[in-house]
């Protein structure tokens, strides 16, 4: 089929745009490691990040950008999810680069806590030790970083090992390619019986992981939303909007990366309008569910709110930040209403319904910068003085490193493995194979996944436990020395189960 060939002809050739993107990036990621360093010779006094009460805000860009990073995750990892539960054939082709998204928009995030950080190498060391489960940085590294990253970097090995075993074939000529591949499909032949476990335990992946998605994000939101002490933050809608924001800001970006490859790799017959239809219908259903969020909030604020809710309320609305919050508001009404007609007219625009991904991740990173400054500079219940913040070149540098870093992720991957699912670009598809051999249920294979998990099981019981100071005192080190990473290994352990399933030896049929 024409698109297969030009998807594998295009693997491991330097073109002209791969060079320039990837020069681009290098060149960020050295500007931003530059700045990174000096951030750490100087400390944050090159930057824009003060105290809150002192005239400015202790988040900032940062801040603003583990939220976006990791709420685009979302998006990625559930439209996958959903293509194996409800088989929405039409979204299949992007199954793969929307788990590739996910994975290096968690990396992401999980650099950008790093840079928020005043003394990284201290707080790496200090938060395995002592992380607790009443604070929500504890959830956000566990689950959040740890635990969903892990879930995503298996359900996505586990899918590619079906292409790495056809590409082993492909570059049959080249002994060190070739040996890449087969390492990767870990010995995937393609049987029936594999066919059928694959299917098992992605569909019970996709169902653990799901839920694992909604807390992992609700977290975030429980960041803000259980601060008492500060105004604007206060809010039973955090964790909601969150979710629902990550789900505008991953739709938004999923459906702008399928419109490039859809170009580049000229897509036409495998990428069709009816994917931009669901996927537009999504994001208009997102944008009108936040929209109503938005409206309830700043109702609420407005109405009956006390007094310093009620002023950081109109500060975002008619005050300091009323151009930030209109725009961001206008950025999810224009693309609701063009998706709207889409909708009920069915009258696909490829590019427009692109062009509107663009814009409600606009909004989703204005969205975020009136959630982390305005509390900080406004919100201060003491007689203090009113703050601004406006990021400083060293911040904006060291955030273009880690884009810059996770845009060099992407094109090297698209290099090196098909960024579309080989299955979905065959143009015969088989629906019965019964003439090949069945192999039987290995029941040892039985025992070491349900071991595993039960294990993984177990170090999470135990983990979570003595991370909340069981047998000893709140303010005081745990018994049970690094119990978070304990927490941690019973997470990833448990995930890994899905691989034993699939990856064990099976006895054959006689």
């Amino acid at each position: 089929m024409k698109s297969k060939e030009v998807l594998l002809k295009k693997l491991w050739r330097p073109t002209k745009g791969f060079l320039l993107i990837s020069t681009l990036s290098i060149i960020l990621i050295g500007l931003g490691v530059f700045w990174f360093i000096q951030k750490e010779i100087y400390g944050d006094i090159i930057t824009s990040l003060r105290n809150p009460g002192t005239g400015g805000v202790a988040w900032g860009l940062w801040v603003m950008f583990i939220i976006y990073f990791i709420g685009i995750s979302f998006a990625g990892i559930t439209l996958s999810a959903l293509v194996r539960l409800f088989g929405m054939n039409e979204l299949k082709p992007l199954t793969r680069p929307a788990e590739l998204i996910t994975i290096i928009s968690l990396i992401l995030g999980a650099l950008c806590v790093l840079a928020d950080q005043g003394r990284v190498f201290y707080a790496l060391l200090n938060l395995p030790r002592y992380a607790r489960p009443m604070s929500p940085m504890f959830g956000t590294f566990t689950l959040v970083i740890s635990g969903y990253l892990s879930a995503s970097l298996i359900y996505f090995y586990l899918s590619s090992r079906k292409d790495a075993f056809e590409l082993s074939k492909y570059f049959e000529n080249s002994k060190l390619k070739r040996l890449l591949y087969k390492v990767w499909a870990a010995g995937w032949k393609g049987d029936l019986s594999q066919e059928k476990r694959h299917e098992t335990s992605s569909f019970w992946l996709a169902i653990f992981i799901l839920p694992l998605l909604v807390t992992a994000h609700s977290t975030l939101g429980f960041i803000f939303g259980i601060q008492a002490g500060r105004p604007g933050w206060f809010s039973a809608l955090q964790a909601p909007g969150f979710v629902i924001m990550a789900g505008i800001s991953g739709t938004g970006l999923i459906i702008l990366v399928a419109y490039i490859l859809k170009k580049i790799y000229r897509l036409d017959e495998v990428i069709g309008e009816k994917a931009f239809y669901t996927l537009g219908f999504m994001l208009f259903v997102l944008c009108i569910i936040y929209l109503y969020f938005t409206i309830v909030e700043e109702l609420t604020a407005h109405y009956a709110a006390p007094e310093k809710d009620r002023y950081i309320a109109h500060q975002i609305t008619t005050g300091k930040f009323a151009p930030v919050f209109w725009i961001n508001v206008l950025c999810l009404i224009l693309p609701a209403i063009f998706l709207f007609y889409q909708t009920v007219s069915r009258k696909v625009n490829i590019a427009l319904t692109a062009l509107a991904g663009v814009i409600v991740n606009v909004s989703a990173v204005l969205k975020r910068f009136l959630i982390v400054v305005p509390s900080q500079t406004h919100g201060l219940y003491l007689p203090y003085q009113e703050g601004s913040y406006f990021p400083a070149l060293s911040e904006i540098m060291i955030l273009l490193g880690i884009v810059g870093f996770g845009i060099l992720l992407f094109v090297l991957f698209a290099k090196i493995f098909p960024i579309i699912p080989l299955e979905v670009l065959e143009e015969k598809k088989i629906e019965e194979r019964k003439e090949e051999v069945l192999y039987a249920p290995s029941f040892t294979r039985l025992i070491f996944t349900f071991g595993t998990l039960a294990l993984g099981f177990f170090l999470m019981v135990v983990g979570f436990i003595f991370s909340a100071r069981f047998g000893t005192k709140p303010y005081l080190d745990p018994i049970l020395p690094f119990s978070p990473v304990v927490f941690i290994a019973g997470v990833i352990i448990s995930f890994v189960s899905a691989v034993l399933y699939e990856l064990f030896p099976s006895k054959r049929k006689i």
